[in-house]
Parts: structure tokens; sequence; C-alpha cells
């Protein structure tokens, strides 16, 4: 596998960036970490004549946490992600995903914001965002806005960013007491696998255990990262026990698109979504009620 030409830019600022996308499209691409870029221009997946790194841009990188919650760079790559004392203190159901996520050399290297915009369907970090209330920050000529991160995904690796979009930051809000969330993921082997199946999941409870908000999110078994409809309202009122998470676990499998491919076939990742889903639950529920603590 070799590279076709390509011109290399390097840009120090957003405005930057943009005009070089203004300049060069549709012939042109972001990059960040490069680990799925580079790979589909090796293979002929995708092809452009620029390729514009957005590495030397300093708003992009960087993590800071305050009391409304944890605003990470997009160019913050999981292991950075994982490092932060923030994870640990108040955001640690994001470990769920870091630390599933490919092998360590690539942890070192892909980015959060290119694990979002990169839209791969089966992509570790998205359903972990989603179910707690992440959203991100969009920059263009434009001007600033801000998302939630489940819309940013139309297809498997489309979109809804503009060509002169630029993701450049994520923002988590700080969990609230009695809330938890956790990451269960599916692969053939440790390490280095895409998932067969992922499934996060979050649960808010009152102060008698009963569920009063809820979120399922699911990887690798749909063409988007996707959140499954009607979770809330199935879950709100119940008490958190295995019957109510039986019921939600069945509404994620059904929920679910899955295909077959070479690591499973369709009603394979269907039976595995519905233990994931449960064993999410499970983990989210019980650190929901340690958060109390």
């Amino acid at each position: 596998m070799y590279l076709t030409d390509i011109v290399f830019h390097d840009a120090k600022t957003l405005e930057e960036a943009g005009a070089m996308l203004a300049q060069y499209a549709p012939d042109a691409r972001l990059v960040a970490g490069g680990t799925d870029l580079l790979v589909d221009l090796k293979t002929g997946r995708n092809h452009y004549g620029h390729v514009i790194s957005m590495t030397g841009i300093p708003s992009l990188h960087g993590i800071t946490s305050d009391a409304d919650g944890l605003r990470i760079g997009a160019l913050v790559t999981p292991n950075e992600l994982a490092a932060h004392p923030a994870l640990k203190e108040r955001f640690a159901p994001i470990l769920d995903a870091t630390s599933k996520l490919a092998a360590q050399q690539i942890r070192n290297m892909a980015t959060v914001g290119g694990n979002i915009a990169g839209a791969i369907p089966s992509a570790d970090l998205p359903p972990i965002l989603m179910v707690m209330g992440a959203s991100v920050l969009i920059w263009s000529p434009k001007g600033e806005r801000r998302v939630p991160v489940e819309s940013i995904f139309v297809g498997p690796r489309k979109t809804s960013l503009a060509p002169d979009d630029i993701l450049t930051a994520i923002y988590v809000p700080t969990p609230p007491t009695r809330f938890g969330a956790a990451f269960a993921r599916f692969a053939q082997r440790r390490a280095n696998a895409c998932a067969v199946a992922g499934v996060a999941a979050s649960i808010q409870l009152d102060d008698d255990d009963t569920i009063t908000d809820a979120r399922i999110g699911l990887s690798a078994v749909a063409p988007i990262p996707t959140l499954v409809p009607g979770i809330a309202s199935l879950l709100a009122g119940q008490p958190a026990s295995g019957d109510a998470f039986a019921q939600a676990a069945k509404a994620a499998a059904e929920a679910a698109i899955p295909i077959t491919d070479l690591r499973g076939t369709a009603g394979f990742r269907a039976q595995i979504v519905t233990v994931l889903a449960r064993r999410a639950l499970e983990t989210a529920s019980q650190r929901a009620k340690e958060s109390a603590l």
C-alpha cells in the first residue's frame, strides 16, 4: 500500500485551515491523527489531492475541567484523555471506551475529534459520549455552533458537517449525583479488533433508587452510532433492577440494525446487544448508587 501524490498543508489557525478548505475544495481533507485517513488513502478507499494538518492549531489541543463539565480539544488523543485527573474523579465512564479503543499505539495517535468526525459505525467513543449528554463545538467561517454528538452522524462515514465545518471541541456536562454510565464492548480478541457490538448506557436515579432517566447508545450494530429511542420512557418510574434492565436490553436489540460480515452474523450481533445492554445498565446503576455515597 502506497500513498498517491498528495500536497500536504500545515494550518496554524482555524481561519487558515478554513481558507485552505475553500481554496482546494472538493479535493481537500482535514487530517488529525491520521489513523483512519491515511489507511483510506493507501487502500484507495478515498483520494484527495490536498491534506490539511490541524496539529499546529493550539486551540484544538488540551483538556479543561470546571464545575460545568469537561472540555476536550478535538486533537486530544485517547491516551491523553484517559490520563487526565478529571476522568477518574468525575467522568470515569469514558475510561470504559478509551481503554478498549484499538491498540496502545493507535491510542497515542488517534484523536477524540477524529473518532467522532470519522463517523465510523464501530467507533467506541460516540456511544458513551452520547449517553452522557455530550456535545461538540463546530467552527466555520460563518461562526460557531454547539450540537449534540448524536446529531453529527447521518450515515456510514458520513456526517452532518458542511464542507467548511471544523469540529474543534467536545463538551461533557458534569454528571449529577446519582447518575451512572458505562460502556460494554465485544470483539473477537482483546485488542486491535473492531467491535462486533458496543453498547453504552446511562441511568439517573432518585433517592429511592427509582429510575428517572436513562439512555442506551449503540455502535457496530447500525449504520451510525445511535441512541435507542424510547429508553427513558420505558424505564422511568421503575426500580433499578434486573426486570427493568431486561426490558431495556430487549428494546436495544430490537433497535439494532446489524449486518452479517466476517466478525459475526446479524443474529449473533443482536444477541450480543442484549447481553451488553444489560451489562452496561447494571454497571451504570451500580455507579449511580455509588455516586451518592
